[in-house]
């Protein structure tokens, strides 16, 4: 069943439809639904498609020659293997003159990291023939940053060459909410955390189960297959896997600074770099700033994965007790700490919704971006955080809080966001409340009197279609 993705399949459709010269780059995660997008956008249309493997020169080109065999009748005199990539790459551009053609390389960068010189193939072939073209080229890959440096960036041979390009992100909240029929309320946030909004992780949980049978099915099982899933990833994606898992085990745990990473894991600070932006451009991390700075000398470290998050934080130390078959056990020792691991997945959601409200022409404040704000305040000399913060011009600002608890929110946590955002000197300011069991009676006569405050429940958020 395919689900979502209007907008990309809407968009590449319409690309088809010019019958010129089309190139498009579709990049992605791992699991994220770029070949499944893919598959869908060909389904009713001639295409050949490839997908590369991690393996030698040879094995790929004669996969590759099969593959264009298999679909070109106009290569009846073909038998075995195209002599090197630029006779076959030729073939499909023959073949592309005189019909519409979808030729797709899957997994692009195990390709070029066998075939040096690949993109300079198809740059020649590009320059050369898109005039009177009708193919249209898909490079798909899940190495983010080898996509965006190696494909679409400056130095790149194919740089220029583009006609399209696609990141293809995890679903959100409210994409994730359309994909099930009977999962509710609380439950549908939950699902949402643990699996982070990928596709293939959501396709996993069975809505005929409660949150917590699908926890104990899918991760708490030694055979499940979420069980393994983050290392097996970091395998696939790392040589030197363990100390990938050491990094991620610890920011997970909770060291967000670089310091902290180093010191936690004793991976040498050259090292830890690299590392990191091995896992940045995998997707598995971000490097965090406060909103606002255009630099700082101590971003955080952080989960971008919130499944990862999940794994990291309650599968991984239960291994053993897993592997003997204690689910119910290891559930229960879990169970506690959920709120807790929700909190910063129902930020986002909060993030997420503001987004949306914005998209509507529904926001008090018309941001060009938001994000938590972290720091000093100068007054007390202290640090404090700020859930959300998003500014429209210099002197307009929306300040939000999130709180993910079983009892209504407070007023104390209003006069708190109030007082945080005196840190700054904006003329007019927004604030947002997000709670998940609602607000006492204290803090909506205060938000109404105060007249610039919206207050927003969890159920009032899951019925914005």
């Amino acid at each position: 069943m395919f689900v979502g993705r209007e907008r990309e399949l809407g968009s590449l459709n319409k690309r088809y439809g010019s019958d010129k010269f089309e190139f498009a780059v579709i990049y992605g995660r791992r699991r994220v639904g770029k070949t499944t997008l893919i598959n869908e956008f060909v389904k009713d249309k001639e295409c050949i498609l490839y997908a590369a493997t991690e393996t030698n020169a040879k094995q790929n080109l004669a996969d590759l020659s099969r593959s264009i065999y298999s679909v070109s009748n106009e290569l009846e005199d073909f038998e075995g293997t195209f002599s090197d990539f630029g006779k076959a790459f030729e073939a499909v551009f023959k073949v592309a003159k005189k019909r519409r053609i979808v030729f797709v390389i899957d997994e692009y960068p195990y390709l070029a990291a066998c075939e040096k010189g690949i993109a300079s193939i198809l740059q020649i072939l590009i320059d050369r023939d898109h005039g009177d073209s009708k193919l249209f080229l898909i490079l798909c890959g899940s190495s983010m940053s080898f996509m965006e440096n190696q494909v679409m960036g400056y130095q790149s041979p194919l740089y220029g060459r583009r006609t399209c390009q696609y990141k293809i992100l995890p679903f959100d909240f409210f994409e994730a909410k359309k994909y099930y029929s009977r999962f509710q309320g609380e439950d549908l946030a939950l699902i949402y955390g643990i699996t982070g909004g990928i596709p293939l992780y959501m396709s996993l949980m069975d809505e005929k189960m409660s949150v917590e049978g699908n926890i104990k099915e899918n991760f708490l099982t030694a055979n499940a297959y979420l069980y393994e899933e983050p290392t097996n990833l970091i395998k696939q994606e790392c040589r030197d896997a363990s100390q990938y898992n050491s990094i991620i085990s610890a920011i997970a745990q909770g060291a967000s600074r670089f310091s902290e990473i180093c010191s936690r894991t004793g991976v040498e600070t050259a090292l830890l770099t690299s590392y990191l932006n091995r896992l940045i451009g995998l997707g598995i991390i971000r490097k965090e700033i406060p909103y606002g700075a255009e630099n700082s000398r101590k971003p955080l470290y952080l989960l971008e994965d919130s499944m990862f998050r999940f794994w990291y934080r309650f599968v991984q130390d239960n291994a053993s007790a897993i592997n003997r078959g204690m689910a119910d056990l290891v559930y229960k020792k879990i169970a506690p700490q959920l709120p807790d691991f929700m909190g910063g997945v129902f930020e986002e959601i909060c993030k997420q919704y503001l987004w949306k409200l914005l998209i509507r022409g529904e926001s008090a404040v018309e941001f060009t971006d938001i994000g938590r704000w972290w720091g000093n305040d100068p007054r007390d000399k202290k640090q404090v955080e700020i859930d959300i913060m998003g500014t429209a011009g210099n002197e307009t600002a929306l300040f939000g809080e999130c709180k993910w608890k079983n009892e209504k929110t407070d007023l104390s946590v209003l006069e708190k966001l109030v007082n945080r955002s005196g840190i700054f000197s904006y003329v007019r300011r927004h604030y947002y409340l997000f709670s998940k069991s609602g607000f006492t009676k204290a803090c909506e006569e205060k938000a109404a009197g105060m007249g610039n405050v919206t207050l927003i429940t969890y159920e009032e958020m899951i019925g914005l279609e």
